[in-house]
This record gives structure tokens, C-alpha cells and sequence, in this order.
């Protein structure tokens, strides 16, 4: 399968903005540029008119050029591992690639192998969730990951104690992905990821805690099951919407009996805890 690579030259004031509305039309990674933000989707995916009718939309805030090749699955994580720094949240969690040297100074040190999935820790809302994961109790939960992308979140609430792990990504890479991961950080064993939806999740199957940092339309939809999953007393993270859509996420939550315990923000994204 092949992938198309976009190349947005553009102020970086927008490439938070370019990369929801390119997330929302299918495209899967991005990485910011110093000229703007390059943007993945599958070449099946792809729609020429649709990235012009984009691009169109800020003509007139921002000057915007686009530019876009097919690129060979080899090709760009080649690409992507020389672009690809280490992450830090706080000073506490560290993420980094196979290829970068640990950081005693970090107390959590989270292994991934850098591929075409969301979720390597540098976007704003993989790093709220991660930050929120740390005040959160996780010793000898079990624990979902709604779209688990690299699995990065259930590689942390692993190191934070959690027993049973349960992930979950529509897309076959992100899955292939998050297994080699779950390995490289030794999580051989009560981690289970597959391809799919909250939909083929047992019904019997509870958590203690469920990650789910996905997008704002998916999570108002999926709100009711998540709430069906959780355990008394069990907490839900959300996250992948904007500050913006914040309170229909809380209205949500409320008309299903959760109670929100935080929330942070982040270059406008937005992150919000509730519990059970």
C-alpha cells in the first residue's frame, strides 16, 4: 500500500488547524516542518479536490501552497526516522525511538519504532493525555486505549502499574505498529491490541480506566459505550478535540453520568478527565 505525502507550505501559526481538518479527510501522520506541516494519507484516500478546497479556505488568512507525491511505505519511515526527536512530558516521561540513547534523569522511558500512526507523543493532545496519565491511579487496573495509534498510552499506563491492557485502531498499520511496540517495552503478556471498533469489545469486559484520545465526533458517539465499560469509580480521559468543543464533550459526559476532575489545555487543544 502506498501513501501519499502532502507538503503544506505554511505559516506554523496554522499547521494545528491544517492538521485537524486534514485529519478529519482522512490523512493518518504529520510531521511539522520549519515551512509548514507534511500530511500522510493512504494513495486510495486521497483526493486532490478536496486538499485544493482546503488549501482555498485559508487563502485569505495565510499564504498556502501545496505540493503532493506517492511515497513508498520504506521510503517514508526512512523520512520519518531522521526527523523523529525524542518527546519529554515533564520530567517525568521521556519517549523515544530505538535509535536515541536513554535518559536515567527520566523516571518513565517509553520505547516506540516511529511509523505512518498517530500518536509518537508529539502532537499536543497525545502529550495531555500522558501528562493527566501521571495523577491518575493505574496500579493493577485494566485499562482501554480508544484508538491506540502506537500504543503509547498503554505502554505508559503499563509503567504506571496497570495489569490488563486492551487496544484498539480501525487502521491494520496502527495495530502491527502497537504490537511491535507492546514487545519493545516488554509487554508481552496482558497486553491485547486488534483491529476494529468499541463495537467488538465484549460486552462483559470492564475497565478501570479507559484512554481515549480520538476526535470530537467519535467520542460524543461512543460516549455511552465507554461509560458501559468503565468500572464504578473508574475514570475516562478524553482528549483530541479542541478548546472549542470542550464543553459539548462535558455535556456529553454528564448526560451519561460522568463526573468531570480535570481538565488542561494545550495550544488550544483540550484535555478532560471524568470519572464513573
Amino acid at each position: 500500500m502506498n501513501y501519499i505525502e502532502v507538503d503544506l507550505k505554511v505559516d506554523p501559526d496554522f499547521s494545528e488547524i491544517l492538521m485537524a481538518e486534514l485529519g478529519e479527510a482522512g490523512f493518518e501522520s504529520f510531521v511539522e516542518t520549519d515551512e509548514g506541516l507534511l500530511a500522510y494519507i493512504q494513495e486510495n484516500d486521497f483526493d486532490e479536490q478536496n486538499l485544493h478546497d482546503l488549501t482555498a479556505k485559508y487563502l485569505e488568512l495565510t499564504t498556502i501552497a501545496a505540493t503532493w507525491k506517492s511515497l513508498e511505505r520504506r521510503n517514508w519511515n526512512e523520512e520519518w526516522e531522521k526527523s523523529y526527536e525524542p518527546i519529554e512530558v515533564g520530567d517525568q516521561i521521556r519517549v523515544r525511538a530505538t535509535f536515541h540513547e536513554p535518559d536515567p534523569a527520566f523516571k518513565y522511558d517509553l520505547l516506540i519504532q516511529p511509523k505512518m500512526s498517530f500518536g509518537t507523543g508529539h502532537h499536543e493532545t497525545t502529550w495531555l493525555v500522558m501528562n493527566e496519565q501521571l495523577s491518575l491511579p493505574h496500579t493493577g487496573l485494566s485499562v482501554m486505549d480508544v484508538g491506540c495509534g502506537t500504543g503509547i498510552l498503554s505502554i505508559l499506563a503499563a509503567k504506571l502499574g496497570a495489569a490488563q491492557l486492551l487496544g484498539f485502531d480501525i487502521d491494520e498499520w496502527a495495530v502491527e505498529n502497537t504490537k511491535e511496540n507492546f514487545s519493545m517495552n516488554n509487554l508481552d503478556s496482558g497486553a491485547e491490541v486488534f483491529q476494529g471498533t468499541i463495537t467488538e469489545v465484549p460486552e462483559e469486559k470492564m475497565f478501570g480506566g479507559i484512554l481515549a484520545n480520538i476526535n470530537r465526533n467519535i467520542l460524543l458517539s461512543e460516549m455511552p459505550a465507554y461509560v458501559k465499560h468503565l468500572q464504578p469509580g473508574g475514570w475516562l480521559v478524553t482528549s483530541g478535540f479542541y478548546e472549542t468543543d470542550q464543553a459539548d464533550i462535558e455535556q456529553c459526559a454528564l448526560e451519561n453520568g460522568l463526573t468531570k476532575i480535570n481538565s488542561n489545555t494545550r495550544n488550544q487543544w483540550s484535555c478532560v478527565v471524568f470519572k464513573s
